[in-house]
């Protein structure tokens, strides 16, 4: 579920989607159902697995680092500077980048 994380940017749909999907899975692996209306936070405790939210952002910052400690002109670094110029924007807001995830953690 978390393949790619460091590199993709989280919106809040997104982070809904993942956090659902983890507690569907937390669920299934206790053998409960929606029905039986057991918070989240019980079977959290009784799972004993960590938020994928936090994993995901503490992934995100191992990746920052790797890329904030290369010396050379790699095309990594290359790539998270880059900014296109070329044709017109597309209307609306402007899409959520990979250093807005990281400047606003």
């Amino acid at each position: 579920m978390t393949y790619g994380c460091q590199t993709l940017s989280m919106t809040k749909a997104v982070g809904q989607k993942l956090r659902v999907a983890q507690r569907a899975m937390e669920r299934k692996m206790l053998g409960l159902k929606l029905t039986e209306k057991i918070s989240c936070k019980e079977i959290r405790n009784k799972t004993q697995v960590s938020d994928i939210a936090q994993y995901i952002t503490k992934q995100k910052w191992k990746r920052a680092g790797h890329v904030a400690r290369l010396q050379d002109n790699r095309w990594t670094l290359r790539v998270t500077e880059w900014q296109p110029r070329s044709g017109k924007r597309s209307r609306g807001r402007q899409g959520r980048r990979w250093r807005d995830d990281i400047r606003d953690l």
